[in-house]
């Protein structure tokens, strides 16, 4: 098992939201805040998980959580919820944005509005904020995984697993979306670096649809047959590249790495369609994102950048309490 955690900016939100709670004014602490939590989709087990982080941090303070969202992945159905969720005026908006470039403006509305701007998972943007600079950096903070390293750590775990040659390639979402692109880039970064017998083929997009993933693993084979890897970069992906592997008949020749860990993952890696999964840790993010929402409004500064962990899963510890905790709730 690897993990990744910031220490440092885990450890200073955590101190941030302590002071919040005992040291901010009486008034502020007895108002109970709305804080609106919109996902990049509504269905999916990690914005599901996330919810519950949100929702255990709000507990704690006594803040209500607005949870609202399309049912797909898509700044054109984003748009509309983030519209209707600022009409509301809640006290913060936490978001995960599902273009970095198409959810500036909409945000910006919020901002202009008065309502604090945090996003979670993915970014505007560069996801550098506060610096006073650009159109995009008024969010206060980004509370998310290192997506770059983890893509790194999917290729070094296939590489590996592959015997280091053989050609491989990312099954992505489609260009644009600030996770899975650094995942993507941190995938073909290690690649070029430090795995010369690997070769990475041209990313399919599938658009989040994981019928369209499995039928382009199978064409890609069609055209290489001597694929032996594919990096799933976000949920959909894995588990529609894992579903064409099957369907090609080639379970245990072309290795899969997943990035995300659905209950489904378990079953996956047990049956040896899914080498290795990389579980973010959802929960962690919705319960920062609360509170560094919560240090805000009550007079506290927060951190910029927050960075939370993951934790690798495979056959050898997939049944270890200490991981498995980490998949995600349905």
């Amino acid at each position: 098992m690897e993990r990744r955690s910031f220490v440092k900016a885990a450890a200073a939100l955590t101190l941030v939201s302590a002071f919040a709670l005992a040291g901010a004014p009486a008034n502020a602490q007895d108002k109970k805040f709305t804080i609106a939590l919109v996902p990049g989709l509504t269905t999916d087990a990690f914005y599901i998980t996330m919810r519950k982080g949100a929702e255990a941090a709000a507990k704690a303070i006594g803040a209500e959580i607005v949870f609202q969202g399309a049912p797909d992945f898509n700044p054109v159905t984003q748009v509309p919820v983030l519209d209707a969720v600022i009409a509301k005026k809640p006290d913060a908006i936490l978001i995960a944005p599902t273009d970095k470039d198409q959810l500036v403006q909409p945000l910006k509305k919020a901002a202009d509005a008065g309502i604090p701007v945090i996003t979670v998972d993915t970014f505007i943007g560069s996801g550098v904020y506060q610096t006073g600079a650009g159109d995009s950096d008024f969010p206060l903070a980004y509370i998310a995984s290192d997506n770059i390293l983890g893509g790194e750590i999917a290729a070094r775990a296939l590489a590996k697993a592959v015997g280091e040659k053989g050609k491989v390639y990312v099954s992505n979402v489609k260009p644009g979306i600030s996770t899975t692109d650094q995942r993507e880039e941190g995938f073909k970064k290690e690649m070029a670096a430090n795995h010369p017998g690997i070769q990475v083929l041209e990313t399919q997009y599938n658009d989040n649809d994981a019928n369209k993933a499995a039928s382009q693993l199978q064409a890609v084979f069609a055209r290489n047959p001597d694929l032996v890897g594919v990096f799933g970069a976000n949920l959909f992906s894995a588990l529609g590249g894992a579903n064409g592997v099957q369907q090609a008949g080639e379970t245990g020749k072309i290795r899969v790495v997943a990035f995300d860990a659905p209950t489904s993952i378990v079953d996956n890696i047990n049956s040896g369609l899914v080498d290795l999964a990389i579980a973010q840790h959802p929960a962690e993010i919705g319960y920062f994102g609360v509170m560094s929402a919560y240090a805000h409004l009550t007079g506290n500064s927060i951190p910029t950048s927050i960075g939370t962990g993951f934790t690798v899963i495979d056959k050898t510890n997939v049944t270890d309490p200490n991981v498995a905790k980490y998949i995600y709730s349905d």
